[in-house]
Parts: structure tokens; sequence; C-alpha cells
């Protein structure tokens, strides 16, 4: 058992030259180094080995898809994903004797990082009122006194039952059955934070909230657009398929406002060339674009198709699939020509030159897919964004057919998984009316609190009770101080989590940790060994089966806590056998399949090597949107300014970090060392800003509340970012989104360009 450290890891930052390449032998290297100094190495190989292998352990990190079985390597992870396996995996324990030495407000003063590296939760822990202390207590009393406070509510919705994507299918559906049975739809989850936008743009243009396409068709596509995300460290796998790609012929654009290691160059380390050779080049083309400017580019994109097709009618749109697929084409067309290059070039930061060379490579490709992620979605118009990009794909009929489509790409490993299973604040009437018929009640049919709202109706004293499955709610939500101080207005917080984080120290009246089996751990239940399921990015839904023996005798696995707190909540009012979908898990999936849409079989069809790929209608032809074809619309043109002396900031990930957690203080593709206090600025604007490189500066926001969000004791780095546009890490910069600054139609926190000033600190 290796001696989880006791101090925080000093920070002395030093900066070296930005990587122009990813992955290779150095990721090998950090990813065993990282693994072995959390576990030994037979867990090491027990969980590398089992890892995105058919029946084995889905990685607990990225959604990204998994090749086809028979097709995937004997490694088949990459660097990111054998740290976040062996983070989980870790030999160091968290117990009553730490909570004994340590208070919550001590423990509050800790970063994310060394809280983490504490180690695995052993045992429930519960801070009672006036208490600075976790002590332990039993599970009986554990849920208990979480039913009793939720049984006292005047109202279910007074509760908000939050998860993060880490949670498997089971677990989901459990959660969502048992709010539903309570009787509230108050299920806000991470993606209200990270894809909300991309479900509402595709719903209102496609009728589906999903992606369109397949690895297979990432492979065979002629043209990828890469747009506002980062691979190489985000979902690192995603590079092999892009490789692929690139090998069949593909070209890629990326669109971001910093160049990216990943987009730049990759070595395959699972492929001699890409140890010893010099990798593939992934970006054909790349458009250093001012953040928030995505828009106007398809815009123009759009624009030009449209006078390609005037010029050489009958060769540029596809008219056949416009006339018999979509609706608002003559409308959209209008609009599109009255957006000026003026805007458009202010917008975007890009030349004409750069965006009609462009254009030419939309003209000589037949199957061009777009992906996306945060870089779109987290902007203040990532609706009309991706509606944008829609109407872009459906010109040339790139919807529906091989090689081409939508593809948002979701960071955590089962967020789309989540939603499969009604996690969602607003699922349609078709589901709950599926719920009705399989169970025997009426679900709440208002909807409920997303959490922008959850937040806010903390905040205001409407919610009392607060359970979180997974995640770190008050890091992963915006305006920090604000989340604190709502989440301290509850009764009572409850936490099921596998590692300590910041939401534990920010506690309610009363607050209780419940500690969980991690995705790597055999989950044994009375009704024999279990397995569970989620969802990647392609809708393809597989097994995931844990291998190590459980980091504590006392741990209970997701589902079973949920189902016996579900038992000691409705005292039997619905009927619903929690104890035997606790005992069984196959008996939950065998009326998750009753319910769900293409689950149909589930128990039989989920083990067969690949699973179940999930219909998406947007295949077959079938539009589930108001006018039953995809819509084309028109959206306004805008641009998001800084005042003269101010810049927009986007929130990012380190390449050594997975959702809010830091593994290190480093991000080595970037060139940064030993610190994340870090602002990354075009050298020009440092000098324009009457900076100094490395200067220590705050980050103040500027929003129209008056109030005034710092992020204090930053440094200023130089580094290729778009003009007028910085870059810092998240979340130690979510403190500097304000509570209302959400999307437009989504409400999805915006951490993309956000308008701040550097303060210096000198002196």
């Amino acid at each position: 058992m290796r001696k989880p450290p006791n101090e925080e890891p000093r920070e002395e930052l030093e900066v070296t030259p930005p990587r122009t390449w990813a992955a290779g032998a150095p990721a090998v290297t950090h990813a065993l180094e990282y693994s072995l100094e959390e576990t030994s190495a037979r867990r090491t190989g027990v969980t590398l080995l089992n890892m995105n292998q058919v029946g084995g352990i889905d990685c607990p990190g990225c959604a990204w898809a998994d090749p086809a079985p028979g097709h995937r390597h004997l490694n088949e992870y990459c660097e990111n994903g054998a740290k976040h396996i062996n983070d989980e995996a870790t030999s160091r324990r968290v117990t009553a004797d730490f909570f004994r030495r340590h208070s919550v407000t001590e423990l509050g003063m800790h970063s994310d990082l060394w809280l983490n590296q504490q180690g695995r939760l052993t045992e429930p822990m519960v801070k009672r009122p006036g208490s600075d202390h976790y002590e332990p207590v039993s599970w009986h009393d554990a849920l208990g006194l979480l039913a009793d406070e939720l049984k006292s509510l005047p109202s279910p919705d007074e509760a908000v039952f939050y998860t993060s994507g880490r949670v498997s299918n089971e677990a989901a559906f459990a959660l969502q059955l048992f709010a539903r049975a309570y009787g509230t739809n108050n299920l806000p989850d991470c993606s209200n934070m990270c894809h909300e936008s991309s479900g509402f743009a595709l719903h209102e243009t496609l009728g589906t909230g999903k992606g369109t396409v397949s690895l297979e068709d990432l492979h065979h596509a002629d043209l990828i657009f890469l747009v506002g995300q980062n691979p190489g460290s985000n979902h690192p796998r995603q590079l092999s398929a892009l490789e692929q790609a690139k090998r069949n012929g593909a070209r890629v654009v990326a669109v971001n406002p910093l160049p990216e290691a990943g987009l730049l160059r990759f070595k395959n380390p699972q492929k001699a060339r890409g140890v010893i050779g010099r990798g593939v080049q992934i970006a054909d083309r790349f458009l250093h674009i001012r953040s928030g400017g995505d828009l106007a580019l398809f815009q123009a994109l759009n624009r030009l198709l449209l006078e390609a097709e005037e010029a050489r009618p009958g060769t540029v749109l596809d008219h056949d699939f416009i006339r018999t697929s979509t609706s608002g084409f003559d409308e959209f067309s209008r609009h599109a020509r009255s957006v000026a290059w003026e805007d458009i070039l202010a917008a975007t930061g890009l030349t004409r030159e750069e965006i009609e060379q462009t254009h030419g490579e939309v003209l000589r490709s037949k199957r061009v897919i777009v992906c996306w992620a945060m870089g779109v979605t987290q902007h203040r118009h990532g609706v009309p964004t991706i509606r944008e990009i829609v109407n872009f794909l459906l010109l040339r009929g790139n919807l529906g057919r091989a090689g081409a489509g939508a593809c948002p790409v979701r960071g955590h490993s089962n967020v789309q998984g989540d939603r499969t299973m009604g996690i969602w604040e607003q699922m349609p009437d078709s589901f709950l009316d599926a719920l009705q018929r399989e169970f025997g009640f009426d679900p709440p049919r208002r909807h409920g609190l997303d959490s922008v709202d959850a937040i806010r109706a903390m905040r205001d004293g409407r919610i009392k009770v607060f359970l979180g499955v997974a995640g770190n709610f008050v890091l992963a939500a915006p305006d920090t101080a604000v989340t604190e101080e709502a989440m301290r207005r509850c009764r009572l917080t409850a936490h099921i989590s596998t590692k300590l984080n910041r939401s534990h120290t920010v506690c309610g009246e009363t607050a209780l940790i419940l500690p969980t089996l991690g995705r790597t751990e055999v989950d044994l239940q009375p009704g024999g060994e279990q397995f569970v399921t989620v969802e990647n990015s392609m809708s393809e839904v597989h097994v995931s089966r844990g291998r190590l023996q459980p980091a504590s005798r006392l741990l209970l696995s997701e589902v079973a806590i949920l189902c016996r707190l579900a038992r000691r909540t409705l005292d039997g009012r619905t009927g619903i056998p929690w104890e035997g979908f606790e005992a069984d898990y196959g008996a939950l999936r065998d009326r998750i399949a009753n319910v769900v849409p293409g689950l149909h079989d589930f128990n039989r069809r989920v083990v067969r090597p690949g699973g179940i790929r999930l219909p998406n209608p947007v295949n077959e032809g079938v539009f589930g949107t108001t006018t039953g074809k995809a819509m084309f619309t028109c959206n306004a043109w805008q641009m998001p300014e800084a005042p003269e002396g101010h810049l927009l900031l986007q929130t990012l990930r380190s390449h050594d970090q997975w959702n809010t957690v830091p593994y290190t203080n480093d991000d080595r593709y970037r060139g940064i060392h030993g610190s994340r206090r870090v602002v990354l600025v075009n050298p020009e604007d440092i000098t324009d800003l009457g900076l100094s490189e490395g200067e220590r500066v705050d980050l103040v926001g500027v929003w129209t509340d008056g109030a005034e969000r710092r992020a204090e004791g930053f440094r200023a780095v130089p580094y290729p970012t778009s003009r007028g546009c910085a870059a810092a890490y998240y979340p130690e910069t979510q403190v500097l989104v304000p509570l209302d600054s959400v999307a437009e139609t989504s409400n999805q926190p915006t951490s993309k360009g956000l308008v701040v000033r550097l303060e210096s600190r000198a002196g």
C-alpha cells in the first residue's frame, strides 16, 4: 500500500516550448510511471490488459468508441486512460482515522490534486450539524438519515439528484426511476455543463440529440473538421481513428484558437512507426480562429457553397436530398447571403483567402464529417453555431450516409448513456409514458431543474437535499463562490463517490459520504457476480466487468446504494422490486429493455462481442422534428467582443487532468510544468497590455451584473493563442463564470468567451 502525500506539491513554474506532436514513447512512459506510483505492477497489468477489451473494463475516462471486436490492440488504451483507470485502482486508502486527523475546514484548504491523491474512500461517513469532522456511520444509519430527510420534505421538488457521466447505465436508470417514483424530475447532470447545446441544436434540426456517425464513418470520410476540441488530451484514442482516416486519404481541418499538439502530428504508441518514426500529420489545414468565431466561419462556408451553386448550377448542392429530406431551405438561403464578409472576418480573425481555401477542400470532398466539443458548446451562441454546422452538412447531403455526418465528441465515459437511461430534467412524454406502463406509477410531468437552475434554487433556499452520484459538482459548476454558498444552504448534502474531492468539503448542515465500488472492481451481489453497461459517443452499448477486489469490504455498488435508498424512502409505495434489482442487475436490464427503444432483448444482445448499436433515425432517413424533415435554420450573426484592455478567456483542461481532477501540475504538450495557475496569452497582447512574460496577475471577470469575480495569482505565459484571446485551466477559473451567463436556449454555462482583464500584482 503506497503512502498518501502529506503536503501539497510545491508549485515552481517552468515553461518550455509547446510540443508539436502528441503520444509516442513518452506517453507510454508517463502512463506506466503514474500507474506504478498508484498501485502494484500486478494490478496495473490486470487493469491495462482488460481495459476496453470485449467483456473487460470500460475506460472510466472519455466516451470514444472502441474498434470492432477482432480489431482491438492488446493495449487498447491511451496515456490518459491508463492514468484514469489506475487512479481508481490505487492502493492508497482514506480511512476513518484520516477524517479524525483532518477537519472539514482543513480539507477545504487543500487542492483537488491533493485530495484525490489520498486514495479510495473505504466506509460511510457523516458530518453532523455543528461538527467540523466526518465520523463513521453504518450503511443502515446513513441511508436511514438520507431517507428520513427526503420523506420529511414538504415537496419532492425540494430535492435534486445529480449524476456525472461516470455512472453505469444500470445505476443511471435506477437513479431516475427512484427520483421519479419519489415525485420529481430534478435530475441535473454533467451534460448540462458540457454538451447541452449540442442536444438542443440537434433535437431541433435533426430530431435526435445524438451524433450520427460511427467509427467506420470516420475511417472513410473524405474531409473531417475538428472544431473546438483537443483530442490529444481529452480523447486521445480519436487520434488513432484520425490516423486511419488519413491513411485512407482523408483531409483534416482543425479549427481552434490554440494550436494543439495532437492536431499537428500523432505518433501512435501502439505501432512501431509511432515510436521510432515521425508519426502522422493530422491537420492538413489549421484555422487559427478567434474564440467564438465558429458560427461566422460556417456561415461563410455556407454562403460560399450557395454562391458556387449559382455559378455552376446542379454541381455543388445535393438538390435531391434538400428537396426530399429537408425544410426551410429557401429562407435559409436568403438569410445566408445577408452576412457581410466584413463581419465574418472580424469574428473569425481569419483571412478571406483562408476561408476560401477551406471552401475548396469542401468542394473536393464527397463525404464530410464535422466533429466538435466544448470549444463550441460552451459559448453563449453555442446552439446557433451547431445549427449552422447542421446547415453546412445538409447543403451537400452529408447526413444519413456512410462517411459523413455530425459528431459531437462527448467527454465522459457514459454521459450519453445517462441520457438514454432517462437522466434529464426534460425527458419527453414518450419515455415517461413507457415508465408508467412498465412500473405502474404516474411519473411527474413538469420539467425539473438542470444544473444551473438547481444552483439558483439552492441559493434561494428552495432546495433542501442534494444527492450527487459521482462527479465533483462544486468545481464542475459555474460561479464557484455562489455554488459553494448555495450548497451550504442545504439541510443535507450526500455524495456517492470513490475518492475525495472538493465537493465533500462544501457541506450542508448534515453531510454524507457514501463510498462506492469503482468500475475496476468485482461486483458480487446475492444473484452472483454482476456486470454493468455503458454507451459511448457513437451509440454503442457494451459490457464493463470489474476485475480487482474491492478497495474495502464496506463498499456498496452504486446500484445497491440507490436501490436500498429507494426502498427506505418509498416504503414500498410503488411496488418496484428494488431488492431484486440490487441482487441481479439482469432483472433491472429486463425492465430497461421495455422502456428504452433499441434495447429490446437487452441481456442477451449486450453480451455479444461489440454489444448493441442503438438505432439512429437520421441514418434511416427519419427526422423527429416539427416538420418531419431535417431543418435548415437562420442564425443571427454573433461575435463575442472584449473592450479595449480586455481579453476573451476560454477555460480548458491540462493534458495531465481528467474533468476537475488534475493528476499532476504539468501540461507537457503546452510546455507548462509545475503549476496550473497560468494564463496563456498571445505575446503581442502581453506587450499591448503593458505586462511582461511571467508576470503575476489576477484574472478579473467583467459581467453585466456588476459583481467582480477574481481568480488570483496567475502567471502570464506567452503562447500562440489567437489575438485578443487567452486560455487558463479549469476548474481554477470556474470562479469567473457567472451563474447567469448561459447559452441561448440550452441554459449551459458559458465557460468560453469570458471577458476578463489581467490585473498586475506587482508590488
